[in-house]
């Protein structure tokens, strides 16, 4: 592949993780549908670590107040730190168990270009309902341990591509009543750790193969993953409660009836 090809991916991935369109879709999907040679895992791991830096930076005094929280005593800040803490740990749990279940499957069978043009249409579809008739009418505080067991599980569902794994959490929290912004800042929290072990997952077994890694490309491509996460956060953000989820679900239902067209 060539140098641009590599910034290429990283943008698309920055402007795809974390608006609800599936990131490992168009990921996936790019060599099929402009004839590059697939970038293979280790750049899909690449692009993740660049959107990591991104959601942290973005989230910064969120972490910074949970960090804070965790180091007090009996004060309801602690109290409150240690209770995200537990939800985004039982809000991962249902990916790490699906991810290591179905490992190899994700690597192979679930790069089909057909099964991810179906769950980009139901994902959809089911992400517009969320939107349309789900009460919205409860904000972050009011997350209870039946809600993040429920977002959770949604996002193992991910695992898929197609799926997006912040489309999916947000379409959850919508049902649950959630208002737009709390859906998105949660999902935006649980996308850390999920990222992290998913990636530190992917690079220790990278490390531990034969093949020497291509750490430029990977860093290119990493990079500009990262710059682009943190415009495309700040804007789907600001905007959110202006456009509801509307333009992500007509964006999801042309492409996947564009890959219909082009692979059936």
């Amino acid at each position: 592949m060539e140098f641009i090809h590599f910034i290429i991916l990283g943008i698309v991935q920055g402007l795809t993780e974390f608006l609800p369109i599936s990131s490992s879709a168009h990921l996936i999907l790019m060599p099929h549908l402009f004839g590059w040679e697939d970038q293979g895992l280790n750049h899909d791991v690449a692009a993740h670590v660049g959107t990591l830096v991104a959601v942290c930076w973005f989230l910064r005094r969120d972490l910074q107040s949970i960090a804070c929280g965790v180091l007090q005593k009996d004060t309801e800040s602690a109290r409150n730190s240690w209770r995200m803490l537990g939800f985004l740990a039982v809000g991962t749990l249902p990916v790490i168990v699906s991810g290591l279940l179905l490992r190899d499957t994700v690597a192979t069978t679930f790069r089909a270009p057909l099964l991810i043009a179906c769950t980009t249409l139901f994902y959809a579809t089911l992400l517009w309902c969320a939107d349309r008739f789900g009460r919205r009418n409860r904000g972050q505080t009011a997350l209870s341990w039946r809600d993040v067991i429920i977002i959770g599980i949604a996002q193992a569902l991910a695992i898929v591509p197609g799926t997006s794994r912040s489309g999916i959490t947000m379409t959850a929290a919508l049902f649950l009543g959630l208002e737009r912004r709390a859906a998105v800042h949660f999902s935006f929290l649980l996308s850390i750790p999920a990222i992290l072990l998913a990636a530190a997952w992917e690079t220790l077994h990278m490390l531990l193969g034969a093949a020497a890694l291509p750490w430029g490309s990977m860093g290119i491509v990493a990079l500009s993953a990262a710059i682009t996460a943190y415009v495309a956060i700040h804007y789907f953000v600001k905007f959110i409660e202006r456009t509801g989820m509307g333009p992500y679900v007509a964006y999801r239902l042309a492409l996947g009836g564009f890959l219909l067209y082009m692979f059936l």
